[in-house]
Formats: C-alpha cells, sequence, structure tokens
C-alpha cells in the first residue's frame, strides 16, 4: 500500500535547500499578493529572503487565525509516565547512554499527578513516555488510559511509535490524538542522532502518521526538532507531510509544534541556530498555508517570547510543565527530558492570554461536532 514515503522519495534534500535558499525579495512579494499559498510558496515565505517581509506576514497570520478559532488559546498539559527508554537519541535526557535514575510511575502515582493536574484546571493531558516497549508497551499505555479517562476530556499520547492494529486498541480505550515527530527528515542527519534502538529505523518513523491515519484517530501531531538539521529544509518536508495526511485521511485533524533543542544531559549543540525571528518566520509561514491545522508552543521557549507569540497563529499552549515522571507531586527531582524555559504557574500563563484579549479553551472541540 502507498504511504508518504512515496511522496518523500520524490524530494531531494540538497536540491530544496537550494532552491530555498535562492528566493529573491520580489518572489516573496508575488507571494504575499496570493488568497492561497501552495507548497511551493511556503517555500518562498520560510527563505531568508521573506525576512524583511516579517510584519506583513505577522499580521496576515494574525487575521487568518482570529478568523478560524476566534480569540481562543487552548490550553494543555503533558504528564510524563515514564523516563526509560531502549533508544540511543543524542540530543535527549531519556536516552539509555544517561547513567540516571530510571522511574515508571504505578497506578497510585499516576492518580497522584492526575489530582494535581485537575487542581490547576486542565482536561486535555498529554501522556509521554520514553520508548520502552517491554516497559511501557501498549498494555501500560492502555492500562493508563483506562486509569484517569474520567479525568480528561482528550487524552493524547508521544510515546514510541505503535503498529495500526495497537493504535486502535488504544482508540477504543479513549485515546484522541497521537504526537509523533520526524526529528529530522534527513536520513543521513537521522541516522547520526539515532544510533541505536527502535528509533533508528528512519522508513518506520516515517510511516507512523500513515498507520494512525488508517487506525483512524482523531487527531494526528507531527513535527520536526529545529537544530539537527536546517530548519527551513525540514520545515518544508513536515509541510509536504502534512498535506499528504491531510489528503490521504481527510477525517483526522493535525497539529505541528516547534521545538528548538533545549539543554539535557547531553552536549548537541544546534547545527543550525533557529532565532527568535526565524521561528515566528515560520509561525506566520505555516498559518498562511493552512488556516485549519493547529499550532502549539510549549514550554521549552522563554518567557519573552511565548509573551509575545499568541497573537500570531499558536492556537495552543502549555503551561507548568514538568518533563520528568513524578514531576508535578511525586518526585520532582527525577530525570527531565530537556529542561524548561518557562516556568511560570497555570494561573500567570491564564493571566497573560487574557490580558491580550484571548478566552482560555480548557478541551478541544467534541468529535461530536468534527
Amino acid at each position: 500500500m502507498s504511504s508518504f514515503k512515496d511522496t518523500f522519495d520524490q524530494y531531494n534534500w540538497d536540491s530544496l535547500k537550494n532552491e530555498i535558499y535562492s528566493f529573491t525579495e520580489s518572489d516573496v512579494r508575488v507571494v504575499l499578493t496570493k488568497n492561497k499559498i501552495t507548497l511551493d510558496d511556503f517555500k518562498i515565505l520560510i527563505s531568508p529572503a521573506a525576512r524583511p517581509y516579517l510584519e506583513e506576514m505577522a499580521q496576515r497570520s494574525n487575521q487568518i487565525t482570529k478568523k478560524r478559532f476566534g480569540n481562543t488559546i487552548q490550553m494543555y498539559i503533558p504528564m510524563y509516565l515514564s523516563n526509560e527508554c531502549q533508544n540511543i537519541c543524542t540530543y535527549c535526557g531519556f536516552s539509555m547512554t544517561n547513567n540516571t535514575p530510571r522511574k515508571t510511575l504505578s497506578d497510585k502515582e499516576i492518580l497522584e499527578e492526575v489530582e494535581h493536574i485537575k487542581s490547576l484546571g486542565y482536561d486535555h493531558i498529554l501522556l509521554v513516555t520514553g520508548e520502552a516497549n517491554k516497559t511501557v508497551g501498549v498494555s501500560y499505555l492502555k492500562h493508563a488510559i483506562q486509569l484517569i479517562r474520567d479525568h480528561f476530556s482528550n487524552i493524547s499520547i508521544e510515546v514510541q511509535p505503535l503498529y495500526q492494529e495497537e493504535y486502535e486498541s488504544l482508540i477504543e480505550e479513549g485515546l484522541y490524538a497521537v504526537l509523533v515527530y520526524q526529528e529530522t527528515y534527513n536520513q543521513e542527519t537521522y541516522k547520526i542522532h539515532h544510533p541505536k534502538g527502535r528509533k533508528s529505523n528512519f522508513e518506520y518513523r516515517l510511516d507512523t502518521p500513515d498507520r494512525l491515519g488508517k487506525a483512524g484517530i482523531h487527531k494526528i501531531g507531527i513535527g520536526a526538532l529545529f537544530g539537527l538539521e536546517d530548519w527551513r529544509v525540514d520545515s518544508f518536508y513536515t509541510a509536504l507531510h502534512l498535506k499528504y495526511l491531510q489528503k490521504t485521511y481527510w477525517k483526522t485533524k493535525y497539529s505541528i509544534s516547534f521545538p528548538r533543542l533545549r539543554p539535557h544531559q547531553g552536549d548537541v549543540q544546534p547545527k543550525l541556530e533557529m532565532t527568535d525571528a526565524d521561528l515566528v518566520q515560520l509561525i506566520c509561514a505555516y498559518r498562511m498555508l493552512d488556516e485549519d491545522v493547529e499550532l502549539s508552543m510549549s514550554t521549552r521557549e522563554s518567557e519573552t517570547f511565548r509573551n509575545n507569540i499568541i497573537n500570531l497563529g499558536i492556537t495552543s499552549i502549555s503551561a507548568e510543565s514538568k518533563t520528568n515522571p513524578g514531576g508535578y507531586s511525586v518526585e520532582p527531582q527525577a530525570l527531565e527530558q530537556f529542561e524548561i524555559s518557562d516556568e511560570r504557574s497555570t494561573q500567570e500563563i491564564i493571566n497573560l492570554i487574557k490580558s491580550q484579549g484571548y478566552e482560555v479553551v480548557w478541551k478541544d472541540w467534541d468529535r461530536i461536532y468534527s
């Protein structure tokens, strides 16, 4: 059966990179006159030539977002169930090469975390684990969903890629969305940063959203980890992936996240720095390309950046996040996956959102309206 790999193979990384860096301001001006933006136009909007037009892009992104989503920002929170992992990933604190204590939450600890999270007002939770099939495999995930599903309207996961039938079994228990990031679409760079473990299989990970679409998941989140490769090329591949998925699995909703490399237990420096202005440019370009896709911003980013990004196209934001298992109530000193930058409380983020004229949404749209 066909998959995104067939589309992916039609493109060449180096050729795309050369094309993106060859555009001129004249090309940008032509794109900005259009009402509908194509993938070819998107390449121009993420090019260095588009930088002088950032203000115009930001205004257009704001207008499109308000037309589609209104003055609302959805809030979610991650809950880390385990930091055990069988992969070697050079940029991740959970990598099996890191000599650090490992922890997987028990039922009692999960419920203690849930109690704290619910006290903050959250109704949309993201369950996160390392990639350890024997410890936190499908049976563990299924049990965790069963344990907490009465407490949340929407349950998402960010875990190891699974088979279609495994996703189907979790959907039956109440799974709402799955986030799976390719990290980088450059196959050679991918091999360097994923030398061992199931995650080292580039094609298996690339095909994961296809398996999710076939399983009938309500929402899929995709993205790249900016810093492993040239962010412009990785972003084009992400956009290409998005458009393929939307066409192939048209009943499913989609979201894109924008993680930049953060400090962790390890020492991988960004191959190409992505500045704050670069990230603003990319967010605006994605919104101009697609008015329906959800754009999400985590606490990886600084207070100042998140203060200024709310009205530029972002529709979903986290707050008070902990990136270690039990971080909210059980064991705050356990290994973090990466360092948080914006450590403000949930209430402080709520106040920030309201101060900018937006309303906080605690849950996703009900499936009955989709």
